[in-house]
């Protein structure tokens, strides 16, 4: 189970997330998707820093908490539109089927 400095569960946070992080595998980003991942993080970094800055308390229904869940899901769909690159077993099961 993974957890956070704080020891909240990510699984409990986001289940399905937590299922697909078992299997890693590496993405192709293009530029344009590159560019969108970093706006986005520098956006979801800026308004937390603001908040936590601000002394802000951790409601479920705050809406600035919801902005960065939002921008967080944003960044999550952005990242996983991505195709996925052939792992190293699959590109040798590959170039030993052409050789």
């Amino acid at each position: 189970m993974s957890t956070s400095i704080t020891g909240i569960s990510f699984a409990t946070l986001a289940p399905d997330l937590a299922a697909t992080s078992l299997r890693r595998r590496r993405r192709y980003v293009s530029p344009a998707a590159g560019h969108a991942l970093e706006t986005l993080g520098h956006a979801i970094e800026y308004l937390s820093d603001e908040y936590v800055k601000e002394g802000g308390l951790f409601a479920a229904r705050d809406p600035r908490i919801e902005a960065i869940r939002l921008l967080m899901a944003l960044n999550r769909e952005v990242y996983f539109a991505c195709p996925e690159l052939p792992s190293f077993g699959e590109r040798l099961r590959s170039w030993l089927r052409v050789h």
